[in-house]
This record gives C-alpha cells, sequence and structure tokens, in this order.
C-alpha cells in the first residue's frame, strides 16, 4: 500500500469515526428522556466490547479447545463475583494447563 491510499484510508477512517461521536452531541440538544432509548445507549458499550472481545478470546490460542475451556472458566469466576485478575489468572491457568494435558494426548 502506498502512502497516498493510507493517507486516504486515514481521514475517511477518522472522519467516519469523529462523525458518529460528534452527530449525536451536534442533534440532541436536550436530555433524552426515552426509557428505550436511555437503555439502548447505556448497553452500546458493552455489546461493543464483548463483540470484539468473544472471538479474541477464542482464536488467542492456537488450540480452541483449551480457548473455549479458558473462555468457560472466565466466565463461570465472572459470574461468582471474583475480581478482573482472579478472573484473568484462573483462565490463563486453564489454558496453559489444558494445552499442557493436551499435548501429552496428542503424543
Amino acid at each position: 500500500m502506498d502512502n497516498q491510499s493510507f493517507f486516504i484510508y486515514l481521514l475517511i477512517m477518522a472522519g467516519s469515526t469523529y462523525l458518529i461521536r460528534a452527530i449525536p452531541f451536534a442533534a440532541v440538544r436536550k436530555k433524552i428522556e426515552n426509557k428505550f432509548i436511555r437503555s439502548f445507549l447505556y448497553y452500546i458499550p458493552y455489546t461493543v466490547l464483548s463483540a470484539m472481545t468473544f472471538p479474541a478470546a477464542l482464536y488467542a490460542t492456537g488450540n480452541i479447545i483449551a480457548a473455549s475451556l479458558g473462555l468457560l472458566v472466565a466466565i463461570l469466576f465472572a459470574i461468582k463475583g471474583k475480581g478482573l485478575t482472579v478472573v484473568a489468572v484462573a483462565s490463563c491457568v486453564t489454558v496453559f494447563l489444558v494445552e499442557i494435558v493436551m499435548t501429552y494426548i496428542i503424543q
């Protein structure tokens, strides 16, 4: 990719990102009273973060089984109310142990 194409793509991306954030501020001057729209706007960041994180969690390792088990452990620990560090460590240890076990099974 040459520099000219790169900067054109960069300007388009920056413009679209800015417009998505700037248009609501310019269009809406008063407080939003509609409960549906307020709840929709409240949950958008969580939805986008989940949509970006879930596939990455499944393909973070070379083994989909280990990644799935790590994700399952992370979900279970999060449901139990454990902290972020505990959830991350438990899921990483799970993936590590599953990959070690699967390495010995394959040999």
